[in-house]
C-alpha cells in the first residue's frame, strides 16, 4: 500500500473523482470547502484483464469499460495537503509521509502560480521523487488555451524534479482522463520496498476524540492517531510510546510529556485489522484520554514501541542550504543569509517548531527550540522565514548531532 500527496488547486475534487469520498474523513472544514487541516481516503485500483491501457484502470472491480470483472492491483492513501499558501507548514507536514506527489494545476490559471513553485519546492526539499502532474480543469478553457497552459508547465518543471513527470489533461469535475491518471500511477509512483523487521515508527498526522457530545463516561471511546508507519508493524495490544508528546506549561516554560498507552484497534484500507504494516495511512485507537488527541493535540509527535523512539530534543543544529529566491512570493525576494537572534519556522517530520538562531556560519546553524521534537541526525528539515507576514520557505537542511 502506498502513500500519495495531493496539492494545489482543484485538488479535493480530483480526490472525490478518484475515491468517490471526501479527501478528509474528519475535517469538518473541507467538508465547507476550506481546507484547514491533513485529509485522507483511500483507494484502490484495479486492472481489467480484458481492456488495453490506460482504459483497463479503474477504482471499481467492475469494469466501467467492458462490465468484466476486474483484477485488484494495490491500495492507496491519499493525503489531501492544504494548498493555502499561509498553511505551507501544515503541507509539509502531509508531505513527510508521502511515497509520491500528484501536482495538481488548474489549467484556466498561467502556471506557476506562486502557491504551486511554493508546493513543488516543498516535495522536492522532503525527498519525494515520484511526482505526476495533473492539468485540472480542461474542461473549461479552449483547445488552445489548454495546449498554452500545457507549456508552461513544461517550462515550469524544467531542470526540477519532475522535469521528467508526466502531464495528465484531467476534469475532475466530469471524470475525464480517470484511467489516464490511475494507468500513470501505476507507472511513476510505485509501492516502495519497506522493511517491516524494523523497531516501529509512525508519524502521528491527525489526532482526534472520536466521541460525540454526551456521550455516557461507561461509553466513551480513547483517542485516536492517524498517520503512516514508515518502519516495522503495529499489532492491536501493543504497548507504546509517543514523543515529544504532550506540551505542559511549567514555570513560563514549555515542557514536553511522553505518553504510553495501549492499542486497542487498527484501522487500515477502510476496515479493522489486528496488524498494520508500513505503507497506506493507519488509524490508531488508543486508551488516550481523548481530551489529549483532539483537535489535533499529538500531530507531530512519533509513535513507537517504548524505549526505541529518536531522542527528544530542545535544541537543533542544521548544515543548511538557501534558495536564492524566496519560494511562493509574487516578487521573488532575494534570500538574505540567517542571523544571529532571528526566529525561523522548522518542519522536521510531520513536526513544527521555531527556533531562535544562537550560531551561525556558512552552510552551518545551532538554534534552540521553542517546541522540542523527537527527531535522529539525518532528518530533513525545511526552513521558512516570515517574510511579509507570512511564513515562506528559505532553504533546507539536514539535522546533524
Amino acid at each position: 500500500m502506498g502513500t500519495i500527496g495531493h496539492v494545489d488547486h482543484g485538488k479535493t475534487t480530483l480526490v472525490q473523482a478518484l475515491t468517490g469520498v471526501w479527501a478528509a474523513r474528519h475535517s469538518e472544514e473541507l467538508r465547507r470547502g476550506i481546507t484547514i487541516k491533513l485529509g485522507y481516503a483511500d483507494c484502490a485500483i484495479y486492472k481489467c484483464p480484458d481492456c488495453v491501457d490506460p482504459s483497463c484502470y479503474s477504482t471499481s472491480p467492475v469494469c466501467p469499460s467492458c462490465g468484466s470483472n476486474a483484477e485488484f492491483q494495490r491500495a492507496i492513501s491519499f493525503v489531501d495537503a492544504p494548498g493555502h499558501e499561509i498553511l505551507m507548514a501544515t503541507m509539509l507536514s502531509g508531505a513527510a509521509v508521502m511515497d509520491g506527489a500528484i501536482l495538481v494545476i488548474a489549467a484556466d490559471e498561467p502556471c506557476p502560480q506562486p502557491q504551486t513553485r511554493e508546493h513543488l519546492a516543498a516535495v522536492e526539499i522532503i525527498g519525494v521523487r515520484n511526482i505526476v502532474i495533473v492539468q485540472n480543469k480542461i474542461d473549461i478553457v479552449t483547445r488552445e488555451d489548454a495546449i498554452k497552459n500545457y507549456n508552461e508547465i513544461k517550462r515550469f518543471v524544467k531542470g526540477s524534479i519532475a522535469e521528467d513527470a508526466p502531464i495528465i489533461p484531467v476534469s475532475a469535475q466530469h471524470s475525464v482522463n480517470i484511467d489516464l491518471l490511475l494507468s500513470a500511477i501505476q507507472k511513476c509512483i510505485p509501492t516502495p520496498k519497506r522493511d517491516p523487521e524494523k523497531p516501529p515508527r509512525m508519524h502521528i498526522i491527525r489526532s482526534f476524540d472520536v466521541n460525540r457530545p454526551g456521550t455516557p463516561i461507561e461509553e466513551l471511546r480513547g483517542g485516536v492517531l492517524g498517520g503512516s508507519i514508515f518502519q516495522g508493524s503495529f499489532r492491536v495490544g501493543d504497548e507504546v510510546e509517543i514523543l515529544p508528546g504532550l506540551p505542559v506549561k511549567e514555570k513560563n516554560r514549555l515542557r514536553m510529556h511522553g505518553l504510553y498507552t495501549e492499542i486497542t484497534s487498527l484501522q487500515a484500507g477502510g476496515r479493522s485489522v489486528e496488524v498494520a504494516f508500513p505503507g497506506g495511512l493507519v488509524g490508531v485507537g488508543t486508551m488516550l484520554d481523548p481530551s489529549l488527541t483532539k483537535s489535533d493535540g499529538l500531530v507531530g509527535s512519533l509513535l513507537g514501541k517504548p524505549g526505541t523512539l529518536p531522542p527528544v530534543r530542545e535544541e537543533a543544529a542544521l548544515e543548511f542550504k538557501l534558495f536564492s529566491t524566496v519560494v511562493g512570493s509574487q516578487a521573488m525576494e532575494k534570500v538574505e543569509p540567517i542571523s544571529r537572534g532571528e526566529t525561523l519556522l522548522l518542519n522536521i517530520g510531520t513536526a513544527k517548531t521555531t527556533g531562535i538562531i544562537t550560531s551561525v556560519s556558512s552552510d552551518y546553524v545551532e538554534m534552540k527550540l521553542s517546541i522540542p521534537v523527537c527527531a535522529e541526525e539525518g532528518d530533513k528539515v525545511a526552513i521558512s522565514r516570515r517574510v511579509g507576514g507570512r511564513w515562506r520557505l528559505i532553504g533546507a537542511g539536514t539535522l546533524r548531532g
